[in-house]
């Protein structure tokens, strides 16, 4: 991961791979050719910190020197990873289209998540055509107790397990809704866990109403992705919300049979072997 510090980056890391990946990301954005001595200055990292970086990013194919060898371009590898992911990311593209019909077919915005640490992450979005929205973009993340999606995520843990990832932040207020009481936040649960669906009924931004289900499969595995409706309280109650919810489950299961298409299928253990 990169942050940006006026003009200077720097690269977040734990790992030598993982300082490798951010180095990556920042050639990424680059649109012409880049010295070792521009990234020095860009990232105030060591000069042989970098080359070296640089080097085994170039023995891996994923740079490469171009004619004067005083500057790099990114490499055919890096090249191939980036077309291949465009033109195998038929997943996304699917999901995305479902969400799109399912907005086409309420009128209100929606969005995929996936539970990421004690946060919901979002994973896509589609905005109503609605002038008042609340915008949120994928890639962001809200606290899993003030979210739908997330009350759905912690119903399907093992007790133990919930209380160890509520244990480790506080329940924060962010509005005067928001449930900040672990017993009152473990009876919401148990409704959702009954239910099938969760609300977020203005407990992450004043004004703002959800409904959520989750894409499970069929199998009965734990889910990690989750799709709500969201919308600004003078559009949608938790009566219509209600409403809504057979098309959000009709795209639920759409999605899910999406990432059941998608999954590899495992080779059966039953087949008799043949006599020679």
């Amino acid at each position: 991961m990169t942050r940006q510090k006026s003009d200077m980056t720097t690269l977040d890391g734990d790992t030598p791979a993982q300082r490798l990946l951010a180095l990556l990301e920042v050639i990424a954005e680059k649109d012409q050719f880049f010295s070792l001595q521009s990234l020095v200055t860009e990232t105030k990292l060591p000069k042989p910190t970098l080359h070296r970086m640089l080097q085994q990013l170039e023995s891996s194919g994923m740079l490469q020197r171009e004619a004067d060898s005083r500057y790099y371009s990114r490499g055919s590898r890096l090249r191939r990873l980036a077309e291949n992911l465009l033109l195998n990311d038929t997943v996304h593209g699917a999901r995305h289209a479902v969400l799109s019909q399912l907005v086409e077919e309420i009128g209100e915005s929606c969005n995929i998540t996936a539970l990421s640490g004690g946060e919901v992450l979002y994973l896509d979005r589609v905005e109503t055509s609605e002038a008042l929205r609340f915008y949120l973009h994928p890639g962001s993340r809200v606290p899993v107790h003030c979210s739908a999606s997330g009350k759905l995520f912690l119903a399907q843990m093992p007790p133990a397990q919930r209380k160890r990832l509520l244990n480790e932040a506080p329940l924060k207020a962010f509005t005067r809704n928001t449930l900040t009481n672990l017993e009152a936040l473990e009876a919401e649960i148990e409704g959702v866990h009954q239910s099938g669906y969760a609300f977020d009924d203005e407990e992450f931004l004043s004004g703002l109403i959800c409904i959520a289900v989750l894409a499970t499969h069929a199998d009965g595995r734990r889910s990690n992705l989750g799709i709500a409706i969201q919308a600004p309280i003078m559009r949608m109650s938790r009566e219509k919300a209600l409403e809504y919810l057979p098309a959000l489950q009709r795209a639920a299961n759409a999605i899910a049979a999406i990432d059941c298409g998608s999954m590899p299928q495992r080779p059966s253990h039953n087949k008799k072997i043949k006599k020679r």
